[in-house]
């Protein structure tokens, strides 16, 4: 488990070195929203999803808590979680950077993960507080758990289990 900055209300999940080749290839396009962030991904989703990138929305503005499981094959999905959303994340170098608007790649975690497509599954479990201070603001509390494993399969995006709306906040 680990602690990140979800500044903006997201923090990524991200194969660096491909998604940064995309976006010198594809940022200034109009017809994308930044970080995958549709209305439907605001509201429905709570994931915005670009190629090698999972922008994971958060309830709060400030640390939260994560947790990234790997996993051999699909797992069974949590039962206390309140929303949980799967999505593809293709990580052709093996190693995702977790990072947030207010953290650089390189200074969150980096963690090896098979080769290739992954599926991914985000999901919004409640909790208490984190135990460092945070800024007090508004918004929930959750532990934004990721569970991984490889697939040779793409599937898209799939909402499993669809949270409250509003829900952040």
């Amino acid at each position: 488990m680990f602690l990140i900055d979800a500044d903006h209300g997201q923090f990524y999940v991200q194969d660096v070195e491909p998604y940064d080749a995309w976006m010198a290839e594809h940022a200034m396009d109009p017809g994308l929203p930044p970080a995958g962030w549709t209305e439907e991904a605001v509201h429905v989703h709570r994931i915005g999803v670009e190629p090698h990138s999972i922008s994971v929305g958060t309830a709060r503005d400030d640390m939260v808590e994560s947790l990234i499981a790997i996993h051999a094959s699909r797992p069974t999905t949590e039962p206390t979680a309140e929303h949980v959303v799967e999505a593809d994340l293709a990580a052709p170098t093996g190693q995702l950077t977790i990072s947030s608007p207010g953290v650089h790649p390189e200074d969150g975690p980096i963690m090896t993960v098979p080769a290739g497509l992954l599926r991914a599954r985000v999901s919004y479990i409640p909790s208490g507080p984190p135990a460092v201070d945070t800024n007090g603001g508004p918004g929930g509390h959750f532990l934004y758990r990721i569970d991984l494993w490889p697939t040779d399969e793409a599937r898209g995006l799939v909402v499993l289990r669809q949270g409250p709306n509003p829900w952040g906040g």
